[in-house]
C-alpha cells in the first residue's frame, strides 16, 4: 500500500509518498517538489555488540539520470562523491545524530538517491526533509521528526526555499533545521547581513519548519512501523561509584592545567591508574573506565562555567584567546598569513591563476565554474598525534567550504579581478575552531597578496552550556567545550555584517532567543579579533606579488574573436609561442591575456589590439611585404589585413619594377589613402615619405 501527503511551503508542494518503493528498508520515503524527487531509506543493524559510540552513517547521491544527463569521463557511470554530494551528506547528519538516544549504539544506515531533478529545486532540502520521514515511520528509536527550509532575502524579502537562479541574486543563503518546538541545525552565507536580519530570517524559517514536522508526523500516524527494541548501553554503576570516590578529586583538580597537551596527559593519567587499581575488581566493564571518568569530567566543567563562570582553561564567558599575526613569510607565494588564536594555528597561503586555472564543475543541473576555492588541510600532527595522511574527508571538505562560503563576499567582482583565487589553509596546531581561524588567516592572506577586496573578514566560535532553564554561552571554544559542551556556532563576517554561519548543536534544540544573545556575543568577538588583524595589515597591498601573474582584460566584437583566433587557431597559437603569454577567449567577446613577465604581457596584448584595430584611411603604417606583383606589392598593415601597393604610389620618380624599391618581406612605411566598399584597402608609400 502506498500513500502520499502533501504540504505548501512558500510557492512549492512538497509532497511525502510511502510504501512503495524499497518495502525491505526499514523506512523508505520519496519526497517530490516540483520535478525534483530524492528518494531515502535508512536501516538499522539488529547486531547486538555493545559499542562504545553511535555508528550512524549518512551518504547522499545524485544520479546523473535524474536529469538525462549522462556522466562525463572515461567511466560512464557516477564515481566518488563530488564535494557537494559530501556536504550534504554532512547537512542531512547533522541535525538528525543529537535525536537519538545517548544509550543508542546500533549501527544506522541512511542513503539517498536524487531520483529526478528539474534544474531549478535545490536537492539538499528536498533530501533532509525525505531523510527525517523516512527516519520518522521507520520505527527506529528517534526523537523527531525535522524540518528543513532554505531562506533568502531577494530585494528585501524573505523567500523560502529560492532555487538555484533565485539564489544567486539573495543576499542570503541560510539552511535552517529543526523540530517543531526548537532548531537543530543552521548553515549558510550572508552579503554582509546583520544579526537582527539573520534572526528575523531563522524565525520566519521555524515558521515553515513547523508545517513540515506537522505533515510528516501525519505520515507517521498511518504508516509509521512498531518502535523497534534496542539493548541500550550498559553501565557498571559499582565502577562508577567506586571511580567516583577514588578519583574524582583528582578529576576536579584537571582545572589547573591550562595547556591542551598537559591537560590531556593528566586526563590520561587518571584514567590508566583506574584501570590499573580496578581491572581485576570489574574485569569484564574495566573498558568503561575512560567514558565515566569523562563523563565526570564534564559534569565539572559544566557546573563550574555555569555557577562560577569559570572555564577550564581559565578565561571569562566572553573572552576571547591571545591572537598572533605574521604575513608574508613564505616569499614565493602570492600571499601568505599565519593566524594563531590561543592553541590554534593556520597558514593561509593565495595563489593567483588564469581563467584556465578556474575548477569546471559537472552537476546534474549543468557545468559550472568556479574563480574561488578554499581547501582546508588538518593533518594528525596539529593535534599533537598519529594517523591516516592524504587524502580529503568529509571534515576537511565541510570546514573548507564554510570558510570559502564566509570569504566570498568580499571577492572583487571577475571584471575588475580577472584572476582565479585559491586559498589553502594548513591547519599546524587545533585546539578548537580552525575553520574560524582559516577565515582570519584567508582573509590576512588576501590582503597580503594585493587582493582589492571589499573588507577583512574574521570568525569566531560560540559554545553553549545549558541545563534546565540556565545556561552560558561561551566565546571562541577549545576542543574540550566543544567535546564536553551543547553548541558549536561558527558566525564570520565583516565590521558591519555577517557573511558566513554554521550552528550544530548536541540538545533537541535551541530557542531562537539563544540564538540572538550567541550572534550579539559573536559580534563583539569579532570586532575584537578583526581590530588585531588591522594592526598588523589595514588594508590590501598595492602590488600583486613579482611572481604572480599580470592580466589584462579586453572586450572585443564577437565578430572579431575569429580573427584573434586565426583559420585553425594559427593566429592565437603564433601569439602564445612568440610572447609566451597565455591567451582566453570567452564566447562573449572578453579576451584575457596573462603572462607572468611584463613584457610578454605588453607583447601579447599589443598583438591582439592590432588584429582587432579598425584600419583608418589617413593613418601611416609600418608594414610588411607579404607579395610582389608587376604593378605593385601587397603589404599586411595589420595582422590579417593587406592592402595594395600600387607601383605608381611607389616613390616620387617613375619606378619600372617593384622589386627596384622592395623585395617580399621587407617592412615599409605606407600610408592609407583609401578604402573601397569591398573593404579593399590603397596605399601609399610616397604619401607616407611626404608625410616625413
Amino acid at each position: 500500500m502506498s500513500s502520499h501527503f502533501s504540504v505548501n511551503i512558500g510557492k512549492d508542494n512538497i509532497i511525502f509518498n510511502t510504501g512503495h518503493l524499497a518495502k525491505q528498508a526499514d523506512g523508505a520515503v520519496a519526497v517530490s517538489c516540483n520535478d525534483t524527487i530524492v528518494f531515502a531509506s535508512v536501516v538499522m543493524s539488529r547486531d547486538t555488540d555493545e559499542k562504545d559510540f553511535f555508528p550512524l552513517t549518512v551518504d547522499y547521491r545524485e544520479k546523473y539520470y535524474a536529469s538525462g544527463k549522462i556522466p562525463g569521463g572515461y567511466i560512464k557511470r557516477e564515481g566518488r562523491p563530488s564535494d557537494r554530494e559530501t556536504l550534504t551528506s554532512r547537512l542531512i547528519d547533522r541535525p538528525i545524530r543529537p535525536l537519538f538516544p545517548k544509550d543508542f549504539t546500533n549501527e544506522v544506515q541512511l542513503i539517498a538517491y536524487v531520483l529526478s531533478s528539474d534544474k531549478q529545486t535545490q536537492m539538499d532540502i528536498v533530501a533532509i526533509n525525505a531523510a527525517s520521514a523516512a527516519l520518522s515511520i521507520s520505527g527506529i528509536p528517534f526523537s523527531g521528526p525535522i524540518g528543513a527550509v532554505r531562506v533568502g532575502k531577494i530585494n528585501g524579502e524573505l523567500v523560502i526555499n529560492p532555487g538555484f537562479t533565485e539564489i544567486e541574486s539573495s543576499d542570503l543563503d541560510l539552511v535552517v533545521a529543526g523540530t517543531k518546538t526548537a532548531v537543530t541545525m543552521i548553515e549558510g552565507s550572508a552579503k554582509n547581513l546583520s544579526e537582527e536580519e539573520m534572526i528575523d530570517a531563522v524565525i520566519f524559517a521555524h515558521e515553515n519548519i513547523k508545517k513540515i514536522c506537522d505533515k510528516i508526523e501525519e505520515l507517521v500516524k498511518i504508516y509509521g512501523k512498531p518502535a523497534i527494541s534496542y539493548i541500550p548501553k550498559s553501565e557498571d554503576k559499582e565502577l562508577r561509584e567506586e571511580i567516583k570516590n577514588k578519583y574524582y578529586t583528582e578529576i576536579e583538580n584537571l582545572i589547573q592545567f591550562k595547556d591542551k597537551k598537559e591537560r590531556e596527559n593528566a586526563h590520561k593519567s587518571i584514567i590508566e591508574k583506574a584501570k590499573e587499581s580496578l581491572s581485576e575488581k570489574y574485569p569484564e566493564t574495566i573498558n568503561q573506565a575512560g567514558s565515566i571518568i569523562d563523563d565526570f569530567d564534564g559534569e565539572i566543567l559544566r557546573r563550574r562555567i555555569l555557577n562560577e563562570k569559570v572555564r577550564a582553561d581559565g578565561r571569562d564567558l566572553k573572552e576571547v584567546r591571545p591572537i598572533d599575526i605574521i604575513i608574508g613569510i613564505l616569499p614565493r607565494a602570492h600571499g601568505s598569513a599565519v593566524f594563531t588564536r590561543g592553541q590554534t594555528q593556520s597558514l593561509g597561503v593565495v595563489t593567483l591563476g588564469t581563467v584556465a586555472d578556474s575548477q569546471k564543475i559537472d552537476a546534474i543541473e549543468g557545468e559550472t565554474f568556479k574563480r574561488f576555492m578554499l581547501h582546508y588541510n588538518f593533518p594528525p600532527f596539529s593535534v599533537g598525534e598519529t594517523g591516516r595522511f592524504g587524502g580529503t574527508g568529509r571534515r576537511e571538505i565541510g570546514h573548507g567550504m564554510l570558510a570559502e562560503r564566509s570569504l566570498a563576499y568580499v571577492l572583487p567582482e571577475q571584471n575588475d579581478f580577472p584572476y582565479t583565487i585559491r586559498i589553502v589553509s594548513e591547519i599546524l596546531e587545533s585546539n578548537g575552531s580552525s575553520s574560524m581561524a582559516t577565515i582570519c588567516s584567508g582573509s590576512l592572506s588576501m590582503f597580503n597578496a594585493g587582493i582589492p577586496v571589499k573588507d577583512a573578514v574574521a570568525g569566531i566560535a560560540m559554545g553553549l552550556i545549558m541545563e534546565g532553564d540556565k545556561y552560558a554561552v561561551l566565546s571562541d571554544i577549545i576542543g574540550l567545550e566543544d567535546h564536553l559542551g551543547d553548541m558549536d556556532f561558527k558566525v564570520a563576517g565583516t565590521k558591519t555584517g555577517i557573511t558566513g554561519f554554521q550552528m550544530d548543536i548536541k540538545i533537541q534544540g535551541i530557542t531562537p532567543e539563544i540564538i540572538r544573545e550567541a550572534l550579539l556575543q559573536a559580534k563583539e568577538n569579532r570586532l575584537h579579533i578583526l581590530s588585531k588583524m588591522d594592526e598588523v595589515i589595514s588594508q590590501p597591498e598595492k602590488e600583486l606579488s613579482p611572481f604572480a601573474p599580470r592580466i589584462v582584460t579586453i572586450v572585443v566584437d564577437k565578430d572579431k574573436i575569429g580573427g584573434i583566433i586565426g583559420p585553425g587557431g594559427k593566429m592565437i597559437k603564433g601569439i602564445t609561442e612568440r610572447t609566451g603569454a597565455e591567451i582566453n577567449i570567452q564566447d562573449d567577446g572578453t579576451v584575457t591575456i596573462a603572462a607572468v613577465d611584463k613584457n610578454s604581457l605588453e607583447m601579447a596584448v599589443k598583438e591582439i589590439e592590432s588584429i582587432i584595430e579598425e584600419v583608418e584611411v589617413g593613418k601611416i603604417y609600418t608594414g610588411r611585404v607579404k607579395k610582389i606583383m608587376d604593378f605593385g606589392a601587397f603589404v599586411e598593415i595589420l595582422p590579417g589585413k593587406e592592402g595594395l601597393l600600387h607601383i605608381s604610389k611607389l616613390d616620387f620618380k617613375r619606378v619600372n619594377n617593384v622589386t627596384d624599391i622592395l623585395n617580399e618581406g621587407d617592412t615599409v612605411d605606407v600610408k592609407v589613402i583609401g578604402i573601397d566598399k569591398l573593404g579593399r584597402i590603397d596605399l601609399s608609400r610616397k604619401d607616407a615619405l611626404q608625410k616625413k
